[in-house]
């Protein structure tokens, strides 16, 4: 799955601690879905996304044979 997660936090300015903080992960959670080695459960992507004021569409893609 792909994913917006690091330019979405970059153009808030806030690190993964921040948005891991936010929305009540690890920063070793979010490091892991940024880099596709792990896909967020429905709940955290939106929870995700709606850090971001995007829909869950615009913050993930699913990639071919997801």
């Amino acid at each position: 799955m792909k994913n917006r997660i690091r330019i979405e936090r970059a153009i808030l300015n806030i690190t993964q601690a921040d948005l891991a903080e936010r929305v009540s992960v690890t920063r070793q959670t979010i490091n892991a879905i940024e880099a596709g080695k792990y896909s967020p459960t429905l709940a955290l992507g939106m929870k995700i996304a709606r850090e971001f004021e995007k829909t869950v569409d615009e913050v993930f893609e699913l990639e071919e044979g997801d």
